[in-house]
């Protein structure tokens, strides 16, 4: 895990990359990479490549990046790990190749030199590079297929930057800084701000599961090498290895480092399953965190006493650390400084990411993404049960629009603010996703921002047809939530929280439930007639799971964010409006996160 970045002055009307810029970009990312740092200028000063290390694979100097081929016609940064390359390695040896290093990075230039962009589509891991290939005067930028390696593109025309952080663009001092609508709407309609905007105009995420490729000239390509929905709608995949079979062999990928591997164990199915799977892969030779809250301490909520049950029995080094109301309020302002773009969540990942750092572990395994794999949320039968019931209102188009809107100003105080909406916004499936998720609802959000500002953002948003695009061609329940589920809670809100919050503490969380290779092993099963569910899952490990795991009920990890800030009930909500407060504050341009 890494920080990357790259300048690549396309236009011949560009200024030089200046070397500045790019330090100051890449040095704002360094608790991303405390292991070392590198830059990299092309002759003619036109390509500039930027590197912060976390070193996991190949500790070595010959590990370092920026990092080139051979004959130096290539030049790669990377950010992520890439857990078959040692499959992909033995396959470029067969071929005559010889390495230089035993890292996953220069896998991927020996890779990219036979396959091109295509190389990606072979890809089992997470990640974000930028290549640059002197013979094609071109820059190659790629993202993994769900999006857990972040990478944010800033394109003012005549050069294009990159970086794994926004902050770190903005520190650089060279882009667009003025407010994007879509951005503030989405951060209040959402709780995190859905990409591809950020808070800034100038400032797009690369989507997931594509490349960019940018030459001389300013002439590009892009290609959609993973979608999710239409992997969901068009499979036609053999029949596939056992849940217990793929679970197991993702958690064995997932342990290839050169560093000790620990695991966030809670209480929930997801964490203890892949803490018995890695200790059965290691013999019990794994280390495990568990965060404790006071206020909740003797309540259904304590996730400890669970957890360390499940410790005992697959025989792991176990730890529990305890947190208070007075720790957070310690923390709160390095937990908003260390936040890449705004999110209501991500408290509880900061804090056991900085237990971890703290007992000396570089990389940990979460159980992030179980519940969007095997349907573990309560969205996959609400939203469905909900759309049934309701479906044949939407024959009276103006019914739900008309109750919304004249029970909005005084149900709002009695109940839940989305209860006017229910008519409205549960007819079907991409609005009652937006009712279920969404934090506050279209028609308030001109109470909390500037009325023109949030009609310019709904407007761009164009949130319902981007919805309903998301399931497109799935005509099951259970793939539609799960399309939703991953392409908005998951990617923008859990998968973003778990980067920036672990990378405050050069931390690298990795998450074997979200994994293409777990996910191509299971897709006959996901898209058979009895999908799998969590107990399937729970099932894999071949010691079972305690029965008070197993039979607990879910409750999903919290955090008492709302009792350490005094907020009551709607706590969420005064944490959002303070949170977007603090990133539009007249300092905090000038910040720079972790």
């Amino acid at each position: 895990m890494c920080g990357i970045c790259a300048l690549w002055a396309y236009a011949p009307a560009a200024p030089p990359v200046e070397g500045r810029e790019l330090l100051a970009i890449r040095d704002a990312m360094s608790a991303r990479g405390p292991d070392g740092a590198g830059t990299w200028i092309g002759g003619d000063a036109r390509i500039g490549l930027g590197h912060r290390r976390l070193a996991i694979i190949d500790l070595s100097p010959a590990g370092a990046q920026p990092m080139a081929g051979e004959d130096g016609r290539e030049r790669i940064v990377f950010n992520g790990e890439i857990y078959n390359f040692l499959e992909l390695r033995r396959e470029l040896e067969d071929e005559g190749v010889r390495f230089r290093s035993h890292s996953d990075t220069e896998v991927l230039l020996h890779l990219y030199r036979r396959d091109g962009p295509d190389m990606v589509r072979r890809l089992v891991g997470m990640f974000a590079f930028a290549l640059w290939d002197e013979a094609k005067g071109g820059l190659l930028l790629a993202r993994d297929p769900f999006g857990i390696k972040p990478l944010y593109l800033a394109d003012d025309g005549t050069t294009l930057r990159a970086a794994s952080q926004v902050k770190a663009l903005l520190a650089g001092g060279a882009v667009d800084t003025r407010p994007e609508p879509a951005g503030h709407a989405g951060f209040f309609l959402w709780g995190n701000v859905p990409e591809p905007f950020t808070l800034y105009k100038g400032v797009r995420a690369l989507p997931p599961g594509s490349w960019l490729w940018v030459e001389r000239g300013g002439s590009r390509r892009s290609e959609t090498y993973f979608s999710l929905p239409r992997s969901l709608a068009e499979s036609s995949a053999p029949e596939g290895a056992t849940v217990a079979e793929a679970l197991a062999a993702s958690v064995r990928r997932h342990l290839i480092a050169d560093v000790p591997v620990g695991v966030f164990l809670s209480s929930g199915l997801d964490s203890t399953t892949l803490a018995a799977l890695a200790s059965e892969a290691r013999s019990g030779h794994i280390d495990t965190l568990t965060l404790g809250f006071r206020e909740f301490q003797g309540t259904e909520r304590d996730e400890t006493p669970l957890a360390e049950q499940v410790a005992l029995r697959y025989g792991a080094r176990h730890r529990t650390r305890w947190i208070t109301a007075a720790d957070f309020a310690a923390a709160r302002e390095s937990i908003l400084r260390d936040m890449d773009q705004p999110s209501i969540d991500g408290v509880n990942i900061w804090l056991v990411a900085r237990a971890a750092a703290e007992e000396g572990l570089k990389v940990v395994l979460s159980g992030l993404g179980g519940d969007e794999l095997f349907g573990g949320y309560n969205t996959f039968t609400q939203i469905p049960a909900l759309v049934r019931r309701l479906s044949p209102l939407a024959r009276v188009p103006w019914l739900g629009r008309g109750v919304r809107r004249a029970a909005a100003p005084f149900l709002g105080h009695l109940t839940s603010p989305k209860a006017a909406g229910l008519l409205e916004y549960g007819t079907g499936f991409a609005d009652a996703y937006l009712l279920r998720r969404g934090l506050f609802m279209p028609w308030e959000l001109d109470r909390v921002l500037d009325p023109e500002m949030a009609r310019e953002g709904l407007e761009e948003l164009a949130t319902r047809e981007r919805l309903e695009a998301g399931c497109d061609g799935l005509v099951r329940d259970r793939h539609r939530i799960a399309a939703l589920e991953m392409q908005w809670y998951m990617r923008n809100q859990l998968l973003r929280d778990a980067d920036w919050a672990g990378m405050a503490h050069s931390l690298e969380i990795r998450v074997p439930l979200v994994d293409i290779g777990l996910f191509r092993a299971l897709l006959p099963l996901l898209t058979g007639p009895t999908p799998p569910g969590k107990l399937e899952m729970a099932a894999a490990p071949r010691t079972p799971l305690p029965p008070a795991i197993l039979n607990r009920r879910k409750t999903g990890f919290s955090v008492p964010v709302a009792e350490w800030m005094g907020m009551g009930e709607r706590g969420l909500r005064g944490w959002a409006r303070h949170i977007h407060q603090t990133f539009t504050a007249p300092a905090a341009r000038a910040e720079t996160g972790p």
